[in-house]
């Protein structure tokens, strides 16, 4: 029998005091290292884009952060599925080290030329530093778990600006089907105030351009759940194909600083043979072009496959940003196809296949009514969800549970 006692008003002002508390100090350090890594990825890719030729030094580069996790990092070598474990089932505090290692190995990736976001490294540098908390404080274990929340929620807010998407994203990022509310409050609190910190900073976020949300008819409802299915697929081909050369990537090569210096030979290669140079790094430009004007149908499968070869070598950073440009730019292919506005298309493939691949309709939802305008939330739900449905029941993260399988 649940109790049905209100809390008192004591108890219900130390709740808040202590998360309004605790939550402002993780969102000041999530925030501040989310500006820091914004602004050293301008820094890298401006670097690469005024000196070509540094892409040629990707196997080097690519060695080093192998070597560098070998000796020192392979507690933290999990990344963001560390993070998810230690929420599922906490056992020892994440080293502080996380933060800087992927930090440094995300810059040094973007600045010679590997195809990786940075999503996974603002979360991950959240999440070590959020954790620390717990480790000064002596917080007991289901309050570290919320710590552990708030901080994946901070570092999604603040490193794409959109606070509403990151409050969720940490929810339901967790366990499909499935959202634990207990940490509602605390998640809330670090995304809107890390946001802020970073507008503190001077962090001035990319702007797209969904253009007028047209009115929902019969074909434009139709053109949506089609592109939403499409959108699915894309996500789930992505998930896959990353993991399943992760894998034989180390089945086949046992020494790990061996395979990014071999996977990054291979990219580098590539992108000089095939003047390939728009589907390396973050690409924001091509991601803003796809709401602009037709483009390359092919545009979405050579980022995939860029970004796959990237992330499953071992280089570090994020799946999301690359999700985007894939979901943009098959958007934009669909448009043509379906006869539908490009930059709507595009607005529903960027946060779609997002969603899609990281089983968060909601967060998906959520990102489009912030980046593109409430109204298109008729729309972005429709691609989300469906999205969701047809992506499978695996995800880019792999210690995401089955809270609830889907159809």
């Amino acid at each position: 029998m649940h109790n049905s006692t209100p809390p008192s008003a004591k108890t219900m002002t130390h709740y808040v005091g202590k998360w309004c508390a605790i939550s402002a100090l993780i969102a000041a350090m999530a925030g501040s290292a989310s500006s820091l890594l914004l602004f050293s990825l301008d820094w890298a890719t401006n670097t690469r884009e005024a000196h070509r030729w540094i892409i040629a030094l990707l196997p080097i580069g690519g060695f080093a952060i192998g070597w560098i996790y070998l000796k020192f990092g392979h507690q933290v070598e999990g990344g963001n599925n560390l993070l998810i474990d230690q929420i599922h089932d906490p056992k020892q505090i994440i080293p502080l080290r996380m933060a800087p290692f992927v930090f440094v190995g995300t810059v040094v990736s973007q600045l010679f030329g590997a195809s990786v976001g940075r999503e996974g490294t603002a979360v991950q540098m959240a999440g070590a530093l959020a954790d620390q908390i717990t480790h000064h404080l002596k917080i007991e274990k289901e309050d570290r778990r919320l710590i552990l929340m708030a901080g994946i929620s901070a570092g999604f807010s603040s490193v794409f600006g959109t606070p509403m998407a990151g409050w969720v994203f940490g929810i339901e990022v967790l366990a499909t089907g499935r959202m634990r509310y207990e940490a509602i409050f605390p998640c809330l609190l670090s995304a809107i105030l890390a946001n802020q910190i970073g507008d503190l900073w001077g962090v001035h976020h990319t702007t797209y351009l969904a253009g007028a949300v047209p009115a929902m008819t019969v074909w434009g409802f139709v053109a949506t759940l089609i592109a939403g299915a499409a959108f699915g697929l894309a996500g789930q081909s992505f998930a896959k194909s990353t993991h399943l050369l992760t894998s034989q990537v180390k089945r086949l090569i046992k020494y790990a600083p061996l395979r990014p210096l071999i996977g990054g030979a291979v990219i580098g290669l590539s992108v000089w043979l095939f003047s390939a140079d728009r589907y390396i790094g973050l690409g924001i430009p091509t991601i803003v072009s796809a709401f602009e004007q037709p483009l390359a149908f092919y545009d979405f499968l050579c980022k995939g496959l860029f970004t796959i070869a990237s992330l499953g070598t071992g280089f570090k950073g994020g799946e999301v940003t690359p999700l985007f440009y894939i979901g943009a730019t098959l958007g934009n292919t669909l448009a043509q196809l379906l006869n539908m506005p490009i930059a709507l298309m595009a607005a529903l493939g960027f946060v779609a296949v997002f969603g899609g691949a990281a089983n968060t309709p909601i967060s998906a939802t959520l990102m489009a009514m912030e980046l593109f305008g409430a109204e298109i939330a008729p729309y972005a739900a429709i691609a989300s969800v469906v999205s969701y449905l047809c992506s499978g029941q695996s995800g880019i993260y792999h210690s995401q549970r089955n809270g609830h399988a889907k159809p």
